[in-house]
């Protein structure tokens, strides 16, 4: 039977510095992320934009899907490549990781849907600093949003390109329509348009 040998944060960060393409690390194994497509690329894109330039001249720092965030738990450690990120205690400029992110976002496709509303969440919600957790759909203009109350988290639920994203923990706002702009989503095939090669 093979045995399985954990690698270790050093050898991972170590590899990461040289390997073509990302890999996230979750507790010893190490998993290699998927391209993304020119949509989900877009939308990150917006959303690092229009954070970044709120946040000019200001503490806190915008980062792109480069950059993972180091999650520390009591059964591990795991680094994740979040689409965007907003830090306002910085780890050293040396450093290839953040620690305490104070706003995640992942954009929500299909294909990451699972992980990012499930492990990943919980992961992300564990960290101390953080207040919110956007998830940004890929298929449509629509976020759910994680914010951090005195009891724990809320859910709120964002529609349509006139909603705008309130986020006072960083003296910012996200409106839908600069997240969503120059994207166009593609039209949903319904089984009467597919039609059939003869």
């Amino acid at each position: 039977a093979s045995h399985f040998q954990p690698i270790s944060v050093r050898d991972y960060l170590d590899g990461e510095r040289t390997a073509k393409h990302k890999h996230e690390y979750v507790n010893g194994v190490v998993y290699a992320m998927v391209g993304e497509t020119n949509l989900h690329n877009r939308i990150a894109t917006n959303a690092t934009g229009a954070l970044g330039g709120q946040l000019r001249g200001k503490p806190c720092q915008v980062f792109n899907s480069d950059t993972k965030i180091r999650i520390r738990q009591a059964q591990g450690t795991r680094f994740y490549y979040p689409d965007a990120s907003v830090v306002c205690r910085l780890n050293a400029s040396d450093e290839t990781f953040q620690d305490s992110p104070v706003v995640v976002i992942e954009v929500v496709s299909e294909s990451t849907r699972r992980a990012d509303e499930h492990e990943k969440r919980e992961a992300y919600l564990g960290i101390d600093s953080l207040c919110v957790y956007i998830l940004a759909e890929q298929a449509s203009a629509a976020a759910i949003v994680y914010r951090r109350l005195d009891s724990g988290f809320g859910r709120e639920t964002y529609l349509g390109r006139d909603a705008v994203i309130s986020l006072p923990e960083i003296a910012c706002t996200l409106p839908l329509a600069e997240l969503y702009e120059d994207v166009e989503f593609p039209e949903p095939v319904s089984d009467d348009e597919t039609g059939e090669w003869l």
